[in-house]
């Protein structure tokens, strides 16, 4: 493959270096997500093992599909079912959005840990808890608004004449600072029990998820996932360049608006129910469009992956220390971080890192 990134006066894009998929190409594609199925729905049934009652796989499976014993069913069904299911829709949620942000700016290291949407979520949610700006909502309902006002000024600010990638990395970025900022100051500000209600969300977190916080996040996907596969396909002429996508009859600034609307509120969403879940968004992606050998993040095998991820971290975070349960959003960090580093080395290498 060679270099992902290239410097074109007044834009980052990606050099294409793998050919586009093909028709010899789609069966790797599904093969790959195919793989991908099968190991998160190991990994989703293997989460529900742990707890206070340890159970087998099997007893699981059972259990999942009504033929346990009824004590068995109570605790899979009702208290580890919703935490699997939270995991696994969240990290599909993050994994597609980070693919149609780096599809749409065309830039690999685009995703809403860097521009600012999961900064503004996080903001929002500290002011509540701090300030009592709340208004009696919950924190979820708080992440919702603040990710959906970030992504709103970013696309205003960015906004000359239409949009363009570009200019939503680098306003991304400013937001991203000032809501970080802000979320430190009020951090700082607040009592020790209120900025310990503030910490346990922020960092990402699938303790004690219930129904309550996986029905909204459910329901918006099953809008915004087709939504973004349509897109998708109307996405690659975007790859061309605007003035080539509008000699082909892509209408650009729609669709660009559409893709930025519906990737935010994939993530708006998974961060409101689980908090924001460090570089699954960024890392999912770069990961799938690897396996698959694609000219861009596929947006199933993004979510897949995604999800998986989410799901192997939260298993590591739940039995690395024996009677704690670390926070998820603390292992997808610590596996997430040598993956940016990575892409930051590729993009120097290139001569497109500054």
């Amino acid at each position: 493959m060679t270099d992902l990134l290239s410097r074109a006066p007044g834009r980052i894009t990606f050099r294409l270096g793998v050919p586009p998929v093909s028709g010899v190409l789609r069966p790797r594609l599904m093969w790959v997500s195919g793989v991908l199925a099968v190991a998160t729905l190991l990994v989703f049934c293997l989460g529900m093992t742990i707890g206070d009652i340890p159970y087998s796989f099997m007893d699981v499976v059972r259990a999942l599909l009504g033929t346990a014993d009824p004590g068995t069913q109570l605790i899979v069904q009702e208290l580890r079912l919703p935490r699997a299911v939270a995991g696994l829709l969240v990290g599909f949620a993050f994994g597609v959005s980070g693919a149609l942000f780096q599809t749409m700016t065309l830039n690999p290291l685009a995703s809403p840990d860097m521009i600012g949407i999961t900064q503004g979520a996080g903001a929002a949610v500290v002011a509540g808890i701090v300030l009592g700006w709340d208004g009696g909502l919950s924190t979820q309902a708080l992440g919702l608004i603040g990710a959906l006002t970030a992504a709103l000024l970013v696309y205003l600010l960015a906004w000359k004449r239409g949009t363009t990638g570009y200019r939503i990395v680098l306003v991304g970025i400013g937001i991203a600072w000032i809501c970080t900022s802000a979320t430190d100051y009020l951090m700082a500000r607040g009592e020790r029990f209120q900025a310990q209600a503030a910490l346990g969300w922020l960092v990402g977190n699938l303790n004690g998820r219930g129904w309550d916080q996986v029905g909204p996040l459910a329901a918006a996907m099953a809008v915004l996932v087709p939504m973004a596969l349509v897109l998708g396909r109307l996405m690659r002429t975007l790859q061309l360049g605007d003035d080539v996508a509008r000699g082909l009859g892509t209408r650009v600034q729609p669709v660009r608006l559409a893709v930025l609307l519906a990737g935010v509120g994939l993530v708006a969403f998974g961060t409101a129910a689980a908090g924001p879940v460090a570089f699954v968004a960024l890392a999912a992606p770069q990961i799938a469009q690897r396996l698959a050998r694609t000219a861009w993040p596929p947006p199933v095998a993004s979510g897949l992956t995604g999800a998986l991820a989410v799901l192997v971290s939260d298993l590591i975070a739940r039995k690395l220390i024996s009677g704690t349960e670390l926070p998820v959003g603390i292992v997808t960090g610590v596996l997430g971080a040598p993956v940016l580093l990575w892409l930051l080395v590729r993009a120097n290498r290139a001569g497109s890192g500054g």
